[in-house]
């Protein structure tokens, strides 16, 4: 199973986002708990959607969790969060 696009698919069809951006970050974590050489493991996620407007920073991770909680675990060791509504600040845009 390709595990980005499985998490990009299940939050997608989840959380309808106007911006999505699934990064595999399992190579910064060589040497850690979880981390197994040569398999996708600890991901990080930016999602901008409608259907998190509003919410607080605990219900957006629940919404993203929910999408794709039976990869948590295994496949999934960790996964970073950075969830909000469209309207909100995008780090990558920023960082430019």
């Amino acid at each position: 199973m390709d595990v980005t696009a499985e998490l990009e698919r299940r939050l997608r069809a989840a959380l309808a986002p106007q911006r999505l951006v699934v990064i595999d970050e399992s190579d910064d974590h060589r040497g850690h708990i979880g981390h197994v050489p040569g398999t996708p493991t600890h991901f990080r996620v930016l999602v901008r959607a409608e259907t998190l407007a509003g919410l607080g920073r605990l219900e957006r991770q629940r919404a993203v969790y929910a999408a794709v909680g039976d990869l948590m675990g295994d496949p999934v060791h960790a996964l970073a969060i950075d969830a909000g509504g469209p309207e909100e600040p995008d780090p990558a845009a920023d960082a430019g």
